[in-house]
């Protein structure tokens, strides 16, 4: 019912703000091991840092791929778990390609298989779909 550009710019500010809490976790349980003890003031922006980066990382992930499943679906004129499969290369395969074109194709395999995947729990699963 959205248009694409509404998914995708939802998927960004949603992404960016799961990327961020993930990003606090991993800054908080794992900060960066140096030969020194940080100050608090280093610790802080050591952590802003690791917070932005997951933020962005997992925006622009959630830009491309809903974006590119909306695009496709609307091509397609269907619904069904393969859009997710298409997106998930097309979006894999734009990561890998900076790598070069090997890495493009095992990512776009990679995110094809993980898009399946969980296309495939959220409609199997009773969690999702309860009975009855």
């Amino acid at each position: 019912a959205e248009s694409c550009p509404f998914r995708a710019c939802m998927s960004f500010v949603v992404g960016g703000a799961l990327g961020g809490f993930i990003g606090l976790f991993n800054s908080s349980i794992a900060p960066h091991q140096t030969a020194v003890q940080m100050t608090t003031r280093e610790t802080l922006i050591d952590m802003r840092k690791t917070i932005v980066s997951n933020a962005k990382q997992f925006a622009t992930i959630g830009f491309m791929f809903a974006g590119v499943e909306c695009c496709i679906e609307s091509y397609r004129a269907k619904s069904d778990w393969k859009n997710s499969v298409y997106a998930g290369g097309v979006t894999g395969a734009m990561i890998g390609y900076r790598a070069g074109a090997k890495p493009a194709v095992f990512s776009a395999a990679g995110f094809a298989a993980f898009s399946y995947a969980i296309d495939y729990f959220m409609h199997t699963s009773s969690l999702f779909n309860p009975p009855g």
